[in-house]
């Protein structure tokens, strides 16, 4: 989990100060609406990057465990599944013998 959010997380962090910068520039405006969706989405994404996917997504993630990938993942492959997708050498024929 450490080696995920150290990779992830200079590339979530840029994208969320981008977007909130961008919703930001809507505060410039003299229209009080506009003003006023600036300051909450760019609030928002800054609460999102840094919170949410920052501490509470990695936190859940390991608390869940093997839990948080169902329903997908969660069951062991069966062995026929892993034997007929794995790659075999040839064996030799010893019914010969």
């Amino acid at each position: 989990m450490p080696v995920a959010v150290a990779n992830t997380g200079g590339v979530i962090t840029s994208a969320g100060l981008i977007l909130a910068g961008t919703f930001a520039v809507l505060t410039t405006t003299p229209l009080t609406l506009l003003y006023q969706f600036g300051i909450c989405v760019a609030v928002g994404v800054l609460l999102d990057t840094f919170i949410v996917r920052g501490l509470m997504i990695p936190s859940i993630t390991l608390l869940l465990g093997r839990w948080n990938w169902w329903p997908g993942k969660l069951a062991a492959p069966s062995p026929e599944a892993t034997a007929s997708t794995a790659p075999t050498a040839p064996q030799p024929d010893t019914a010969a013998r």
